[in-house]
């Protein structure tokens, strides 16, 4: 049985140089492609580099205090909030996309804790949030960026909506409810093929930790569990909140 991650991932000048190459090719790709992200693509490449050598640090930390368990996991939160706002909307309104993804990921580690599942360890703790709140900001930018665009583009129906008596909400939601449902389809694939398509990262985690083969299945089952209430909870909240106008792509004073 495989019981170590240096048996699938040795980690050497070899690896060094594939990470390279395959930065490099992505980047090259794109601007051949002229798909617009190449500068993006190699500075996501190397800050994650940076960031996971620092978190594989305070990590450290972290496992050990409660105190600062709670600061890193406030921290994973806080930049879930940032970059899910400034994906969706340039202006003051960013920060409303704290309520979609704090609502959908926080409720559920709080029942977990509640009901004995997740144990108060950052062990436990750090991972199953993160896995969350990860689930929580790719929905919430999905369903907001899909939302918006669909109103920018469908305006004239909004316009048309309301001159029948429909409510400014009632409209919104009317026209930008399809499109912003659309973000829950990669989860709903990624769990509809599991094991068939692909074999994610908790279950070969805890294959390369040692665990039976059933255990591993369990686990994964709950995270894509988990996820697909997360995301649908955070589609949900983020369309609300662009159908109230709260979420908006205009200058709050126009």
């Amino acid at each position: 049985m495989i019981t170590s991650a240096s048996t699938l991932l040795p980690v050497n000048p070899a690896l060094g140089i594939a990470l390279a190459v395959l930065l490099v090719a992505a980047a090259a790709v794109a601007a051949l492609a002229r798909l617009g992200h190449t500068r993006a693509i190699v500075t996501a490449g190397l800050r994650a580099a940076v960031q996971l050598a620092a978190v594989a640090v305070v990590i450290r930390w972290a496992l050990d205090s409660r105190l600062l368990l709670f600061v890193f996991i406030a921290g994973m939160f806080g930049v879930a909030t940032w970059t899910a706002g400034r994906r969706i909307t340039d202006n003051r309104t960013w920060w409303w996309s704290a309520v979609p993804i704090g609502g959908a990921a926080f409720p559920v580690v709080v029942l977990l804790v509640a009901i004995g599942v997740l144990p108060v360890k950052g062990i436990a703790l750090i991972p199953v949030t993160g896995i969350l709140i990860g689930g929580a900001l790719t929905a919430t930018v999905l369903a907001g960026r899909r939302a918006l665009e669909e109103l920018e583009t469908r305006h004239g129906e909004v316009e048309a909506a309301l001159s029948i008596g429909l409510l400014d909400r009632e409209a919104r939601l009317e026209i930008a409810r399809t499109s912003a449902a659309g973000a829950l389809i990669p989860a709903l694939d990624q769990t509809r093929t599991v094991g068939l398509v692909t074999l994610p990262g908790a279950f070969i985690g805890m294959l390369l930790g040692g665990a039976s083969p059933l255990l591993a299945g369990a686990v994964q089952l709950f995270v894509l569990i988990a996820l697909l209430a997360v995301e649908a909870v955070a589609v949900a909240v983020v369309l609300e909140l662009i159908a109230r106008n709260k979420i908006s792509r205009r200058s709050r004073g126009t």
